[in-house]
């Protein structure tokens, strides 16, 4: 509509300006000229009526009215591109995109052998994974940036209303030693050998830490006991750090499987206690779904539940039409 004061182009120039922190890398991450994007800029400011970026500072600052038109401007180009996925699930799996949205070791170990399975089937489908932390995740599925997502965390509370949250299976923290630690000759050892050996873990700050931390005070160990010897930034800086004789950690047991069938890590198993934490899917209700994650819904999700301990992921599911129901009792006939 001509009264519309704002292009999608411009609110688009005006998100990268926001996520970049200046109008020339925004102007190289859209491969346009900077002046073009100053100019758009100028034009949106002179239709509005408003200065949209504080100019004294050597970063893009955007004003008050910036941030509001950024708010909005987000949610619109959300809204065009469930549009434009819309129409292409008219081609039924033909094309289009599925986005699928996970927590670090999830995103890490876990879904791109699913990304892989599904892609085997429908490889005209553009499949993109998002690795980010719980709560972003999360976020990203509520505001429709992703179709679906796996999460070993918790949802934040603010939208634990708006998504649908759906137990998908559990994921096990399996205790890893050097092979040659002289617990590793045990068939199993006691509680109170952990706050005898030295650990390796992630950050205190960081989410995956947190829900380790978590698990393992739900099944009685103080971890405040626990001696952290060194605190690295990633799983697989810690599986190197234990094959190298620096110490014991809790992981995913996704992340180790090549390193056991190998033989340079060894899982010791803790007499009475099993250290287990759910993994779950989200999606939000109130957005579109396309076809392509429906389709990764129906047919990956349930077969690597299968290879954990499973959950009902009927919730997930779309009910089958009158149509669907007489073609498949014919079949049977």
């Amino acid at each position: 509509m001509s009264d519309i004061p704002f292009t999608l182009d411009q609110l688009r120039i005006l998100k990268a300006i926001s996520t970049e922190g200046s109008f020339k890398r925004a102007a190289d991450s859209l491969y346009v000229s900077q002046p073009a994007v100053s100019l758009q800029v100028q034009n949106l400011e002179k239709q509005l009526s408003v200065p949209l970026f504080d100019r004294g500072g050597r970063r893009a600052q955007l004003t008050e009215a910036g941030y509001l038109l950024l708010d909005y401007g987000e949610k619109i180009i959300t809204l065009c591109q469930e549009t434009c996925r819309a129409i292409e699930d008219l081609q039924n799996l033909q094309g289009g995109t599925l986005i699928v949205g996970a927590s670090q070791t999830t995103g890490t170990y876990l879904i791109p052998r699913m990304i892989g399975l599904f892609r085997q089937k429908y490889p005209d489908v553009a499949v993109q994974l998002q690795v980010h932390s719980t709560r972003r995740t999360s976020w990203g599925v509520a505001n429709g940036q992703v179709d679906l997502a796996i999460i070993g965390g918790e949802v934040p509370s603010e939208l634990q209303d708006t998504l649908k949250i759906v137990p998908y299976a559990e994921d096990e923290l399996a205790l890893i030693l050097p092979v040659n630690h002289p617990l590793a000759k045990a068939e199993a050892i006691h509680r109170d050998d952990l706050y005898k050996l030295k650990f390796i873990a992630l950050d205190s700050q960081s989410t995956i830490r947190k829900v380790i931390d978590q698990v393992l005070t739900r099944c009685d160990i103080d971890t405040k006991r626990l001696r952290i010897e060194m605190e690295l930034n990633s799983i697989e800086a810690i599986k190197n750090a234990v094959q190298s004789g620096l110490g014991a950690s809790f992981v995913s047991v996704t992340a180790i499987e090549k390193e056991l069938r190998m033989g340079v890590l060894h899982r010791a198993h803790i007499e009475e206690v099993e250290v287990r934490r759910i993994l779950s899917v989200i999606v939000n209700p109130n957005r579109y779904r396309s076809k392509a994650a429906e389709a990764f819904c129906q047919e990956v999700l349930p077969q690597f539940a299968n290879q954990l301990k499973k959950f009902d992921l009927s919730e997930l599911m779309p009910a089958a039409t009158e149509t669907e129901t007489k073609s498949s009792s014919n079949n049977k006939s």
